[in-house]
């Protein structure tokens, strides 16, 4: 597990908590309009990651001893942490990981894309986790087309976070050629419920896997609100981030 980045304080990334962002490296997709290819991408992780340098800014792998005395000072200070990547779940060592957090008194937030089930129902379980931010890239039928992955295990983790009582939230990067209102139909049919929380956010053109991608507009705020109102029906809560 290397540990690639730390925000000391974030007042948006776990609702209603003031927290801190633990960034780990590596993931399995390879989403081509990911803007954080430094914790992706193995090459760029090697060189910048490599060997560990005893600081805690972006570019510089924290060790984990230096981390948790971090966390130590801030009990008491800070609520929650979030762990997202990259994306988390790839690694063994997560549940021990987040077991000594929990330890120091923090609540969890985990980010994930959903593509390891089994460990979300084992945190869950094991009450690791206190909410679960899963980022849904595409509909159905458009994982295996773009992203070349099986979306049986994302179809396993929607039903795990609706029929367990955790906190989660599902969210959607609204991507101009990838996606459009059609596809955000799909997924509002998929995913909805009288329960779920669903949020959209606009793409950002930066420094992403592709660097096509940087050259891509993002949606015209007035087309987020025309998806936003057309599939809210579905859910309990649908908002634009």
């Amino acid at each position: 597990m290397i540990i690639g980045g730390l925000q000391k304080l974030t007042l948006i990334d776990y609702p209603g908590k003031l927290a801190a962002t633990v960034f780990f490296t590596g993931c399995n997709f390879r989403c081509p309009w990911c803007y954080s290819s430094e914790l992706v991408l193995p090459e760029k992780i090697k060189e910048q990651f490599y060997p560990v340098r005893k600081n805690f800014s972006n570019g510089a792998r924290i060790p984990e001893k230096e981390l948790f005395s971090f966390l130590k000072e801030r009990q008491g200070l800070l609520e929650g942490i979030v762990i997202c990547g990259g994306e988390p779940t790839i690694n063994r060592g997560l549940p021990k990981f987040i077991k000594k957090v929990k330890e120091l008194g923090y609540a969890v937030k985990l980010d994930t894309n959903g593509s390891n089930p089994k460990i979300l129902k084992k945190l869950i379980k094991n009450e690791l986790v206190d909410y679960i931010a899963m980022d849904l890239k595409l509909p159905k039928e458009k994982y295996s087309k773009i992203l070349k992955v099986d979306v049986n295990n994302i179809e396993k983790s929607v039903e795990i976070l609706k029929k367990n009582k955790i906190d989660y939230e599902f969210r959607t990067t609204v991507v101009q050629t990838i996606l459009d209102k059609k596809d955000f139909l799909k997924i509002a049919k998929w995913i909805g419920g009288p329960k779920v929380k669903y949020y959209l956010q606009n793409f950002r053109p930066e420094k992403t896997l592709d660097p096509k991608f940087e050259k891509i507009k993002p949606y015209p705020d007035k087309y987020l609100v025309a998806i936003q109102k057309a599939i809210s029906p579905f859910f309990e809560v649908c908002k634009i981030r």
